[in-house]
This record gives structure tokens, sequence and C-alpha cells, in this order.
């Protein structure tokens, strides 16, 4: 754990140098592999893997990315470094008896997806910042889903109701995206006049847009499922959307027309308003399934202590 805290130390400090354009050139480029090194370490060892293995992998994978300037490669180690790192930082978050230590489990997951973020940019990719968005989230989603499969004990403890959250939740994520690709493509004139406008007016007077899959589902639901984490395993499939907002802050810093300044705020603002979403959500589902009245409450929150593996230790 020293030896990890201490090569993210480094790889974040050469991401820095290479963003304030202080120092050789390749400095982003080893802040990469390093970043990208250490977080496949740590998902592995999260998940109860052979940390050592996929840490030399990675490392390998990123050291012939930057070397051999090829394309591919970079694209390639790019989208496994967000890849891996929206699943770490979803799974590296704890249970949240409160919903105070639950907004701090979405600052974890906001750091580890920043410092995974720098990585991700360190690599150069040339690519499509919408395709990378989706196969990444897409890659990200999926492999969350195995994870939380186990963590939550398959599908049978669901219920019905967690059927439900679950479910709509995906339909959400694919709604959501589907609907902003087909207004991108085939929308109206009109309409997308109306919308660029929108985006303009507040960047400009603003400074940045929120991210609509990080305010509408991934910070609800980092907030929501660790809160509901503490009380039934099932709070793990409502976790795994986090996913959502996990992975989305590489491509804000893959985007060309991103400055550091409006990336700053585009996290800004859209974590405060996930965060009364998530609490509308958890103010509902207490009050669906928890006790009636302000002290059973309160004996309720003292009680919701459901074991779980420590944030340093293999969750399976």
């Amino acid at each position: 754990m020293v030896a990890g805290l201490g090569a993210t130390a480094v790889g974040l400090a050469f991401a820095l140098l290479a963003a304030f354009d202080v120092g050789p050139s390749w400095c982003d480029q080893v802040a990469a592999v390093v970043l990208s090194t250490v977080i496949a370490m740590s998902l592995s060892a999260r998940a109860g893997g052979r940390p050592w293995i996929f840490g030399t992998l990675a490392a390998l994978l990123g050291t012939a990315a930057v070397v051999g300037d090829i394309g591919m490669l970079r694209a390639g180690a790019a989208c496994i470094t967000a890849v891996a790192t929206g699943v770490l930082a979803v799974i590296l978050t704890a249970p949240a008896p409160r919903f105070v230590l639950a907004v701090r489990e979405l600052g974890v997951a906001t750091a580890v997806s920043v410092i995974g973020a720098f990585g991700v940019v360190g690599y150069r990719p040339t690519v499509s910042i919408d395709a990378f968005d989706y196969v990444s989230l897409g890659l990200a989603f999926a492999l969350t889903l195995v994870l939380v499969y186990r963590l939550g004990s398959g599908f049978n403890s669901l219920g019905r109701r967690g059927l439900v959250v679950v479910v709509g939740g995906a339909v959400a994520v694919v709604a959501l995206i589907a609907y902003a690709e087909l207004l991108r493509r085939y929308g109206p004139p009109g309409l997308l006049g109306h919308v660029f406008d929108a985006v303009r007016w507040h960047r400009d007077h603003l400074g940045a847009v929120p991210r609509p899959t990080v305010l509408f589902i991934g910070a609800p639901a980092i907030v929501w499922g660790c809160h509901m984490r503490a009380r039934r395993r099932q709070g793990w499939w409502v976790t795994a959307f986090g996913a959502c907002l996990t992975v989305s802050y590489a491509t804000v810093l893959m985007n060309p027309e991103t400055g550091w300044l409006e990336a700053a705020l585009i996290v800004l603002y859209s974590l405060p308003p996930g965060v009364v979403l998530g609490y509308v959500a958890i103010r509902l589902d207490l009050a669906l399934t928890g006790p009636r009245g302000r002290r059973a409450r309160r004996d309720e929150e003292a009680r919701a202590v459901r074991p779980e593996a420590g944030r340093f230790e293999a969750l399976l």
C-alpha cells in the first residue's frame, strides 16, 4: 500500500508538470504508465486477483504504447486505463450508514476517477471522443456488473423492488445516451440550434456545462448505493451505475476544446445536483422500507453496520 501511494504521488507529480508545461515533454507519458500500472494493481487486489501479474501486464502495455508510438496501442492503453479506473472507483467505495458518509464516498470515487483521467490523457490517444466515451462506459459498466453479481449475491438477492431499480437504471442509461446521440445526428436544425445556443450561453457565463450522465445517474447512484449497502447487499447493484460518473471524467480531460478550468467546473457543477438527487432517493427508500418516527430511524441508522471488507482489503 505504501509503495502504491508513493507511485501514485509520483505519477500525479509528473501529470501536473505536464499540465503546467514544466519539465520535459514526456512527463505526461511517464505519468500515464505509472498511474495505469497502479490502477491495474489496485483493481486486481480489490477484486481478489493477482495484482503483480496484472500490474506487470499494464506496465508492459503502457511502455510499449509510449515507446512504440503506435496509435492503436495508445488508444488501447488509454481505453483500458479508463475502464480500470471506472471500475476501481466504484468498488473502492465503502458502505455509508449516514448521508454525510455517502457524500464522502462520492468524493472518494471522484478523486480516483480524476487521478485515472490524468493517466488516460497521458497516453495522448487519437480517437473519436464520443466513440471512446461509449466504449469505455460500456466496458466499465459490464465489468462492474460482473463483479457486483458476486458481491450482491446474484440476481436472486434483488427482489422485485431491486429488479425494478436495476432494469430502470439500465434503461435510463441507454435512453439518455441514445437520445443524445440521435439528437446530435438527426435532430431538426432549429432544435439543435437552441441546444447549442444554451450550451454556449452556459459556457460563456458559467464557464462549463454539467455532464448529464454524472448529474442524473452516476452521482445519485453512488450516494444512494453506498447508503443502501450499509443495510442490504443489494446496494451493490445501485452502486454499479456509478460507472456513469467514474468513466466520464477521462473523456472530459481528453476533449481538446475543454481546458483545465472548464474541466474542473464540469465536475463542480455536476456533483452538487447529483448529491441532491441521491438524497431524494435515500429519503424515498427509507420512507418505503425504513421504520417510522425519528427515534426509530436513529436506531435503524445505528444498527446499519452490515459487514463488508475494508476499503484497502479484497472484496472477493
